[in-house]
């Protein structure tokens, strides 16, 4: 699938050594089609990474996508430079009376605190009610998945004894559904968080529908709304050096931080890590894309009611 970036965005030279098929304002401003318009609100501290992520990660199907990056106007972002921000990112009062196929909310590193306390809060809240309207489908990532559960359905996280921290093994629970279709019966996923949903919370609520979940790392996808509102509880974006990168990171500063299971070959972190989930967010991204976006949008956004 072509993506629609801006010319000089710093990942598109990246993109394009991986061979994804990456296509400039100019290219696609003389192709006779309608692009499926979605909008990635990132709130993950390396901007330019999870950009990387992402757009790798919705390159796998035959669909143009013209992505708008959106930031939020109540937080500084203290890890991506200023210039960068204001050159490739629109704010949320840009872009609030534009309606998108799909939106994607990112996970962020705030786990910790209570949602109420997170500076940026307020305005998530409008953005995440905006989303309702103005949205077909809204992906919600970590972080991201556990605001949006507890802003759409009232469940609280809670505080993990241990850093969940790793690759996990995961179970289809309910194949039927289309966002789950051509998953593997057990599969793996990354997950790096303090926090969680608890599953028996989410089972008791008849308007969420479980998809896939593992018995280390609890829920892992689940839905409502008949897909309008999707959460994935962990990191199927990441690519194979983000764990490794947090790993040491963190215990360069002397953090007590454990290893992430199920990464390093023989468990040594000198070793390279094993990419093992590559073929499950690719699944993951092309089902949403195609079953929830594409599939049930309508050709006219404006003349067309959610």
């Amino acid at each position: 699938m072509p993506i629609r970036v801006q010319n000089d965005l710093p990942v598109k030279e990246i993109l394009e050594q991986e061979n994804i098929f990456v296509m400039d304002e100019y290219r696609a401003a003389h192709q006779d089609i309608r692009p499926i318009s979605i909008g990635l609100l990132n709130l993950m501290p390396l901007k330019e990474d999870t950009e990387l992520q992402i757009l790798r990660s919705l390159s796998n199907t035959p669909l143009q996508v013209d992505v708008t990056f959106v930031r939020v106007s109540s937080h500084v972002s203290k890890n991506t430079s200023t210039s960068h921000i204001y050159k490739f990112y629109e704010s949320f009062k840009e872009v609030r009376n534009r309606k998108f196929d799909g939106f994607i909310i990112t996970g962020a590193p705030v786990e910790l605190l209570p949602f109420e306390e997170v500076d940026y809060w307020e305005e998530l809240k409008e953005i995440m009610d905006w989303t309702t309207t103005n949205v077909t489908s809204t992906l919600h990532l970590c972080w991201g998945a556990q605001a949006g559960v507890y802003y759409h359905y009232g469940i609280d996280k809670v505080k993990l004894p241990r850093k969940k921290f790793g690759v996990f093994k995961h179970h289809v629970r309910n194949r039927k559904i289309p966002l789950v279709r051509g998953f593997d019966d057990v599969f793996y996923a990354p997950h790096s968080r303090h926090t969680t949903v608890p599953e028996e919370l989410l089972q008791k609520d008849e308007r969420i529908t479980i998809l896939a979940d593992s018995e280390e790392a609890g829920v892992f996808l689940c839905m409502a709304e008949d897909g309008r509102k999707i959460f994935v509880m962990g990191h199927p974006e990441y690519d194979r050096m983000t764990l490794d990168g947090e790993y040491k990171r963190d215990r360069a500063k002397g953090m007590n931080i454990q290893m992430p299971v199920n990464y390093y070959p023989d468990g040594n972190p000198d070793n390279k890590p094993l990419l093992t989930w590559r073929a499950c967010a690719n699944n993951l991204y092309t089902n949403w894309l195609n079953y929830y976006v594409y599939q049930v949008t309508p050709y006219d956004l404006y003349g067309t009611p959610f």
